[in-house]
């Protein structure tokens, strides 16, 4: 938590300030020059359990960038049911995903994310599954995910986006070095 605080002395106002550490905004500022720019990429991993994702084309579209939020669609072949919603949060990033069926209703597997729990560094950042993302596993059955650790990381030429916990490793690479054409709006945001 940063402080402020202003001392006056003669004709003169001086402000000081108490700061932690200060946040690694790179990689926020890094995907925010990349708005508007859609980006193939593929799945990286081999676990059987990918192989739906594997035979399809994977887009990337970081569609809508503010000071505090990214927007970026991640579309499936034809699917264009998830979003990935980065936005700036006290001391860090969070990551949610944003599900959607084709009418543009919300999944009831939506939402689900989770907060940095140490700083972004170097290009990436680690996202471990937040309360309301372990109890809406647990209500769904599906409590095997209430481990799970979402990643970003960025380089100069690729965004690879992933998935781990125990016994589960996923992870998509997009090729930053050559931008495709901008594909449909998300489910839910025609």
């Amino acid at each position: 938590m940063r402080a402020s605080c202003f001392a006056l002395v003669p004709l003169v106002l001086t402000a000081c300030s108490q700061a932690g550490p200060p946040e690694d905004t790179s990689l926020f500022a890094s995907l925010s020059q990349l708005c508007g720019q859609a980006f193939e990429g593929r799945v990286i991993t081999d676990d059987p359990r990918d192989a739906d994702w594997a035979d399809q084309t994977l887009t990337l579209h970081v569609r809508e960038c503010s000071a505090t939020q990214i927007r970026m669609p991640m579309h499936v072949g034809d699917d264009r049911s998830r979003t990935f919603v980065l936005s700036r949060v006290s001391g860090g990033l969070q990551l949610k995903h944003d599900h959607r069926h084709e009418d543009g209703s919300e999944d009831v597997l939506s939402q689900y994310g989770g907060s940095t729990a140490e700083p972004p560094a170097d290009g990436r950042a680690e996202f471990p599954a937040d309360p309301f993302s372990r109890m809406l596993f647990d209500r769904e059955g599906i409590a095997v995910s209430m481990d799970n650790i979402w990643s970003m990381t960025l380089t100069e030429t690729s965004f690879t986006y992933g998935l781990d916990r125990p016994d589960r490793h996923f992870a998509a690479q997009f090729d930053l070095t050559n931008p495709v054409d901008t594909p449909p709006p998300p489910w839910g945001a025609e």
